[in-house]
Parts: structure tokens; sequence; C-alpha cells
């Protein structure tokens, strides 16, 4: 039979269905060396993000704290004052610092200063400072410019300014608020910035000497610059002696 003829014609036939078959295989395999490929790839990247991750942790510890009984005898506290308008204790003692360096509106260390409070994210932390054992205020008005205070039965309560910052202050009571429009851990170096007050482990504001820092009931081991504002942080800064024991604010009702 002529090569034209229906054996001729089934033979090309299944000469392009064994070709197709052909190509078909071609496209999985090169199909299966792009995905594995890019696995490789993803692989790699991931190994090399998780190894610089690794690094950066190893440069850059984290402060630990350590038991209050390593720093010897403390001298109590004391009386803390009446209660202020946040519900917080007001100690009647001389201020630290006043206002005079505090920023004026420009951004400081990355926190902006808005015409509203901000509330996604608003926590409060409490801050106490003592200067040879004795007990120094932290004013109303810090991260607040331009401050205007209203009077209220248990004393001024800085109600408006023409801008707040993240990190402010309402009363003369320690409270540190924290209102800012993204989550993420503000420290007490932050705040001492706002203010406009140097804070290293030889000086906090104009008090000079060895600093030791507090937190939460117990010693912070590090740079204070580094102590983190969290939620209801109770924070204690003391330059010379004697030591005084820690401070806690234990009730945040008000706040």
């Amino acid at each position: 039979m002529s090569s034209d003829g229906q054996p001729g014609r089934r033979q090309r036939a299944e000469e392009r269905r064994r070709a197709a078959r052909a190509a078909a295989t071609r496209r999985r395999m090169m199909l299966g060396g792009i995905v594995v490929a890019v696995v490789l790839v993803i692989g790699v990247g991931v190994g090399i993000d998780r190894l610089v991750a690794g690094q950066a942790s190893a440069a850059s510890p984290t402060a630990s704290t350590g038991p209050l009984s390593a720093l010897g005898t403390l001298q109590a506290p004391g009386e803390q004052g009446p209660v202020g308008p946040e519900g917080i204790a007001v100690p009647a003692v001389p201020q630290l610092a006043g206002l005079a360096s505090a920023a004026t509106g420009s951004t400081v260390d990355g926190v902006q200063c808005n015409t509203s409070e901000q509330a996604l994210f608003h926590i409060h932390a409490h801050l106490t400072i003592f200067v040879n054992g004795q007990q120094r205020q932290i004013p109303y008005g810090i991260g607040i410019p331009n401050v205007r205070a209203q009077q209220t039965p248990q004393g001024p309560f800085a109600a408006s300014g023409s801008c707040f910052y993240w990190l402010h202050t309402h009363a003369d009571d320690g409270i540190i608020h924290i209102e800012s429009p993204v989550q993420q851990t503000f420290t007490l170096g932050d705040f001492f910035d706002l203010w406009g007050q140097p804070l290293s482990g030889t000086q906090v504001g104009p008090a000079k000497g060895p600093v030791v820092a507090l937190y939460n009931g117990k010693q912070f081991l590090g740079n204070p610059r580094d102590i983190p504002l969290n939620a209801q942080a109770n924070i204690q800064l003391e330059i010379g002696k004697p030591l005084v024991s820690p401070v806690i604010v234990s009730s945040w009702t008000g706040l």
C-alpha cells in the first residue's frame, strides 16, 4: 500500500503522539527543575536572614534584672504625698528639672508630636527618682509643648498644648503616658530626650553620680536609657546614697 494509505496515516499519528508525550515530559522536567531552584533560593535566603538576625541579636544583648539583696540595706521611701488627679500619689518635693529644655514639637528619637493624643497603643509606666535618698518630682507637661494646665481639687492636670508627643506626663505623679499610633517598645531614654535631660549610668538630669536603676522591684542591670516603658512598669532611678526601697504603684484603676 502507498505511503498515503491507512497504515501510513496510523504510523504518522503514532509518531505525532510520541513526540507530544516527549515534549510534555520535557516541560514537566523543566518545570520541576525551576521549582527546585526556587525552593533552594528561598531556603538560602531564609538561612541568611536567620543568620543575620542571630548575629544582630548576639551583637545587641538585652539587659537583665538582679535581686535587690545585692544592693545591701535599703532605706524606706517614706510618705508619697496626697493622691493627685490621676489617682496616683503626688510627692510634695522639689522637681528634678523643669521644662526649659523640653522638646517643642520637632520629632525626637522617631517620636512625633501630633495635634491630638493617639489611642491605638495606650499604656502607662511610673517613674520615681531619688537623689541622695531624697525624692524628686517629675513635672507635668513633659511631651506637651506650650502646656496648659487645668486646676483640679487634686492638683494641676495638663489638659492641652500645641501638640502631644507619644510620651508625655499629665500630672506631677511620675506617670508616663505612652499614647502612640504604632505599637512598639519605647525606652526611658526616649522619655528623657523629650524632657531635654541627660540620662546615663552616671547622670540623671542635673544630678550626677553613680546611678542605680530598679525595674518592677528588681535591680536593672544595664544602661538606664534602655529601660523599657512597658505597661504598668514601676521604674526607679537612684543617684547617690542612701539607696531607697522601690516605690510600687499597684493600683492603676484611674488610668
